[in-house]
This record gives C-alpha cells, sequence and structure tokens, in this order.
C-alpha cells in the first residue's frame, strides 16, 4: 500500500482496500481521516478514476481557483497522469468507492460517443446510479459473491457516472462559466458540510455571493436540478447507506438526514427512488436483481423533485 498522503505538513489517515480487480477495471474502497482541511500536494493517477463517495466530502482542485466538491450525490472524475490536489472541507474525511480503469474501458468505448477529455471533473449522479452504487457496495461485501455480477454492476455504474459528467462547454463564455461554476461549487460545499441544516435559497444566496433569484436560476442551469432538489437529494443520498444497513426504525435516520418526520422522509424517499425505503431493503435483500432493476427503470423519467 502506498504511503499516506499529506495535506501540507499534517498526514492524512487513509485506508485503503482493493476489492475487486480484473484486466481493466478495479473497484477500491478508500476511508480518509484528515488532521486538516488544507488542500494536500499535487498528485496524478496512473489509470481514469471515478471516486463515488458514500459519506463526508472532499475536495479536488485541478487549478488555482478551480475545483470541485465530491459528496454521496456526485461522481469526480480524475484522468489519467493529470495533476491535482485533494482537500477535506470542514475536515472531516470520506468514505468511497472508487473505480479506477484503463484506455480499453474509455468513455468512447463505453458508449460509442465522446472521450475522457469531453468529461467534467464531476456529475450529479441519476437516483438510479446511487442505488446502484450502493447495491455494488452489498455485494462486493458477500463471502460468496459473483465475479460475473461484480463486473457487470460495476460496468453499468462507471458508464451511468460517465453519462452524468459529459459536459458540452465549449471555449465560449468561458470566464463567464467559470464564476458560474465556482459560486455553485461554494454551494455544494456548504450543503455537503451540512446537509442537514435548515437550509434557505438566501442563506446559500449569500455564500454563493448571488442575489437568490439569480442563484436558483444559475444552480438549475449548471447542476440540472432545482437547488432545493438537490438539497433533498443530497439527503436522500447520505441516508441510503443507513436504511440499507439499519433497523426498522426509521425515525433516527430521518432526523439525521434532515427531515422532520419518518412520515416526511419516507414520501421524499418514495419520490426520489421510487418505492419505500422498506421495499427497496426487501429488492436489494434478495438475489433478484432484476426486481431493482425494474424499480430503478420505473424511476427513470420521473420529473425532478421540486
Amino acid at each position: 500500500m502506498p504511503p499516506a498522503p499529506k495535506l501540507g505538513n499534517e498526514p492524512v489517515k487513509v485506508i485503503r482496500k482493493t476489492l475487486f480487480e480484473n484486466g481493466s477495471l478495479q473497484i477500491g474502497w478508500v476511508d480518509t481521516h484528515p488532521l486538516s482541511d488544507v488542500c494536500g500536494d499535487v498528485e496524478r493517477q496512473s489509470l481514469n478514476v471515478v471516486v463515488l463517495p458514500l459519506s463526508g466530502l472532499f475536495s479536488k482542485h485541478d487549478a488555482p481557483g478551480r475545483h470541485v466538491i465530491g459528496t454521496p450525490s456526485h461522481a469526480v472524475f480524475i484522468a489519467s497522469d493529470t495533476p491535482y490536489r485533494i482537500g477535506f472541507p470542514g475536515g472531516i474525511g470520506d468514505r468511497a468507492l472508487v473505480l479506477r480503469f484503463d484506455e480499453s474501458l474509455a468513455p468512447d468505448r463505453l458508449d460509442g460517443r465522446a472521450s475522457v477529455d469531453a468529461l467534467a471533473s464531476s456529475g450529479l449522479l441519476a437516483s438510479s446510479a446511487i442505488v446502484l452504487r450502493d447495491l455494488l457496495r452489498l455485494r462486493l461485501q458477500e463471502p460468496e459473491r459473483d465475479g460475473f455480477e461484480i463486473e457487470a454492476l460495476a460496468l453499468d455504474l462507471l458508464s451511468m457516472s460517465l453519462r452524468a459528467m459529459r459536459t458540452a462547454d465549449a471555449p465560449r463564455r468561458r470566464a463567464a462559466i467559470a464564476l458560474r461554476k465556482r459560486a455553485v461549487e461554494r454551494v455544494k460545499e456548504a450543503v455537503a458540510l451540512a446537509p442537514a441544516e435548515k437550509w434557505s435559497v438566501a442563506r446559500l444566496a449569500g455564500i454563493a455571493n448571488l442575489s437568490p433569484f439569480h442563484l436558483c436560476r444559475v444552480f438549475r442551469k449548471t447542476v440540472g436540478t432545482s437547488l432545493y432538489s438537490y438539497v433533498l437529494q443530497e439527503r436522500l443520498a447520505r441516508s441510503l447507506e443507513s436504511v440499507l444497513d439499519g433497523g426498522d426504525d426509521l425515525t433516527p435516520i430521518a432526523l439525521d438526514a434532515g427531515f422532520s418526520s419518518h412520515s416526511h422522509f419516507t414520501a421524499r424517499f418514495r419520490g426520489f427512488f421510487g418505492c419505500t425505503p422498506a421495499a427497496l431493503r426487501r429488492a436489494i435483500g434478495t438475489e433478484r436483481v432484476a426486481e431493482l432493476s425494474k424499480i430503478m427503470t420505473a424511476q427513470r423519467g420521473r420529473p425532478a423533485l421540486t
């Protein structure tokens, strides 16, 4: 295992595990506990990497003044042999699945379209991708796991993650786009640090240094969903692991996630994932992955939460 990375002069405690590997794809687990929120040293990866946090958050810095936030609602892309730096806002660290892949699985080979050069640094995951991420996590924990199923699930998840990071941004209006993205990333960072906070548009607009009206417009245009829907998705994405691993009482999970009650949480959960927490537990708890696929397929095409 490589030595633990450092944030400036402060060491970071990192637990790394390789969970699955074949010729072109590696699935890893990273559990990071920083002692500081200072940004780390420059790093490079030998393979393309997609990071899928399950809890916590981190920031990936591509250049001075340009960074993206990785949270349980996002996939973060790191291109091979490209310099970057990692920070941990709030010093809380993160836990994440990591998909590492070589050029044989480059995006143009996955779906016949764009290359890694056409990918943004991060993308907001669809509900089906978030469920698939946690299904893969559970399958990887099974003592008698099916390698073929693991590979198929991982490749589906990789494809969905890369699709979420497609970008059509052209060189035009680069400065305006960069300013807009920085404002949006500040909001995403604030929400990630305290998703259960009683947020308001005015508070988040102050963080973005924009008017409330401008923030709502810019956020939807940049992220692809409303500001409220994004906060709701962050809460639900973070709650999924507790729903799948916890007991029958959802009230503590609901309150910890920032929902007012068990019923409020269940309604929003159903609206986003397409089923109740209990139904999702039953679907993932069986070997009938097709049942889960039907749930995810039914969710596609649903209007964004408002």
